[in-house]
C-alpha cells in the first residue's frame, strides 16, 4: 500500500499550543479501494530530546479520523497538545537564588532567581506519525495497513496562545499551510524582543522581583552569550554596567544541547533579582545614586541581540501608599509584571460557622456561672482578603498588558527583596490571587486624556483561624 501524504501542516515549526494545529492527510489508494478506512495519528511528545517514533517511549496517544467527503482526514491537535505544556512557576535545577543553587530539595520560585533559569514545563518536542487502517477482508479485522505510515516534521510546542488579531501567514504553495511566525521574538539583533507584549519601557520599585524570557535554538544558543545591564542616574548619567554570562554556573547553559528545557530561558532582571547577587547594584543603592534613575537590559553576543529594555525605578510615594505588585501569565506562556503604586484598599470578609453554647458548668460536682460561656458563638472563622489597586497615569502601550492581565488564568501577588530567616521556605514571596475585576474598557488619549485603571484581586487562600 502506498504511503500516506501530509497535505497540510502548520507553516512554522515553533507552535503556541493554544493555536489551531491542523494536519490534513490523504491516501487515495486506500480510500478508493478499501472499506472501513480511517486515518490515524500517533502523537509523540517529549520533554527532553526529540521523540523517536519507532518506540513508544514518548507516545501519548493514538487518534483516528474518518475520511471526509473529499477523502482526507483532518486533525486538530490543539486540545491534545495544550495539556502537555504549562507555566514555569519554580526555578529549574541549576538556577540560583541569592547565589544558592536550586536543587530538588532547595527550591526557589522562578520570579526571584538570580540570573538565568531554563524551562521546566513550557516547551515540548512533538513528532507525529500518520497511518491508515482498513478492513482486512481475509481476517475480517480492521487493522493498520503496512506501508501507509508517514512522519511529520519535528515541532516545538510551547505554552502560548494566539489572539484573533494576530496576523497569520499562508504558504505560497497550494498546500494552504498557515501559522504565526515567532521570528520577532527570536533575539538576533537590535530588533529582537523578549517574550512579552509589554512596551520596552517598564517601571519597578527598587525591591521588586521579576523575569524576562526569550526563545532559544541551536543557532541562538551560540550567538547569545550574556545579558547586559547598564545603570543610569535620574539625570541620565551612566553609573556603570555589568554583564552576566549565559553559563551553567549562572543557571543557563554554555553550549547547545537538544533538550526541550533549553528552548526557553528566563532572565532575572528586575531590581530585586539584581540585589540577590550584584555588588555593583547594591553599591549604587547604598550610595543613593540609582534611586529615581533607571537601567537597561538586553541580550548580547557579538553585538546586541535584543532591543534595550529600560526599567525605570519608581521614586518613593510621598503620600505613603502601599505598593502592590502583580505578576501574571502572558500570551506567550511566561510572566508579565506591574507594580500598582497609587491608593490601594485592603478589605477582609469573614464567613464562619456558629453554635449555641450552654451557660455555666454541667459536668462538674457543682454548677458554676462562668460569664464567658453561653449564647451564640463562632466555631471557626474563615477570612478572605481583597485588594483594590490603582495604577499611575499610563500610556496606550500599557493597555495591551492590562488586557492580558484580565484574561490571564494565573495571577499572583509578588513580594519584594528582603532578608529572610535562615533556611526560609520562601513561601512569603508568591501568593495566588483571583482577579475579580470582570470587565475592562480600553482607554485612549483621544477619548480619556489621562488614563488610569483600577483592578481588584481576591487572595485564593482562605485564612483559617482556630476552632473552638
Amino acid at each position: 500500500m502506498a504511503a500516506s501524504i501530509i497535505e497540510q501542516h502548520p507553516k512554522f515549526n515553533t507552535l503556541p499550543a493554544g493555536q489551531d494545529i491542523i494536519f490534513v492527510v490523504s491516501n487515495n489508494t486506500a480510500v478508493a479501494n478499501e472499506t472501513k478506512v480511517k486515518f490515524g495519528v500517533e502523537v509523540h511528545i517529549s520533554n527532553t530530546t526529540p521523540p523517536n517514533v519507532s518506540t513508544a517511549n514518548d507516545l501519548i496517544g493514538v487518534f483516528k479520523a474518518t475520511p471526509n467527503n473529499a477523502g482526507v482526514g483532518i486533525f486538530d491537535l490543539r486540545n491534545i497538545v495544550e495539556n502537555y505544556v504549562k507555566p514555569d512557576n519554580m526555578g529549574a535545577l541549576g538556577s540560583q537564588y541569592k547565589t544558592t543553587t536550586t536543587t530538588v530539595d532547595d527550591r526557589h520560585p522562578l520570579h526571584i532567581i538570580d540570573s538565568f533559569s531554563l524551562s521546566n514545563n513550557s516547551f515540548r518536542y512533538m513528532v507525529l506519525q500518520f497511518f491508515v487502517e482498513y478492513l482486512n477482508t481475509t481476517t475480517n479485522v480492521v487493522e493498520r495497513a503496512a506501508g501507509t505510515s508517514v512522519n511529520s516534521d519535528l515541532y516545538q510546542i510551547f505554552n502560548g496562545y494566539l489572539k484573533y488579531s494576530d496576523e497569520l501567514e499562508m504558504s505560497s504553495s497550494t498546500s494552504a499551510n498557515f501559522g504565526f511566525d515567532m521570528q520577532p521574538f527570536r533575539p538576533k539583533s537590535t530588533q529582537g524582543k523578549f517574550l512579552t507584549n509589554a512596551p520596552a519601557t517598564l517601571y519597578s520599585n527598587i525591591n521588586d522581583y521579576g523575569t524576562l524570557s526569550f526563545l532559544a535554538d541551536s543557532v541562538l544558543a551560540d550567538e547569545i552569550t550574556s545579558v547586559r545591564f547598564e545603570y543610569f542616574a535620574s539625570d541620565g548619567t551612566l553609573l556603570g554596567g555589568e554583564s552576566v554570562d549565559k553559563t551553567v554556573a549562572n543557571g543557563a547553559y554554555a553550549s547547545w544541547s537538544a533538550s526541550a528545557e533549553n528552548l526557553l530561558v528566563h532572565v532575572g532582571c528586575y531590581p530585586g533579582n539584581l540585589q540577590n547577587w550584584s555588588t555593583t547594584f547594591k553599591g549604587l543603592i547604598t550610595a543613593g545614586t540609582i534611586q529615581g534613575g533607571y537601567y537597561t537590559v538586553k541580550l548580547a553576543g557579538v553585538g546586541p541581540k535584543t532591543q534595550d529594555y529600560t526599567i525605570n525605578l519608581n521614586c518613593p510615594n510621598l503620600k505613603g501608599y502601599e505598593s502592590v505588585r502583580l505578576c501574571w501569565l502572558n500570551q506567550w506562556g511566561v510572566w508579565d509584571y506591574y507594580t500598582f503604586t497609587q491608593k490601594s484598599i485592603r478589605s477582609t470578609t469573614t464567613k464562619g460557622s456558629t453554635y449555641n453554647q450552654l451557660e455555666g458548668t454541667w459536668n462538674q460536682s457543682k454548677y458554676r456561672i462562668d460569664s464567658f460561656k453561653g449564647g451564640k458563638k463562632a466555631f471557626r472563622v474563615n477570612a478572605t482578603e481583597k485588594i483594590t489597586m490603582n495604577t499611575e497615569f499610563v500610556t496606550e502601550a500599557d493597555t495591551v498588558v492590562f488586557e492580558e492581565l484580565i484574561n490571564s488564568p494565573e495571577v499572583y501577588l509578588l513580594e519584594g527583596y528582603r532578608v529572610e530567616i535562615t533556611n526560609a521556605a520562601l513561601n512569603q514571596y508568591v501568593t495566588p490571587v483571583r482577579l475579580t475585576t470582570s470587565s475592562f474598557t480600553r482607554k485612549t488619549i483621544a477619548n480619556d486624556k489621562l488614563m488610569q485603571y483600577t483592578f481588584e484581586v481576591e487572595k485564593s487562600k482562605t485564612l483559617r483561624t482556630q476552632s473552638v
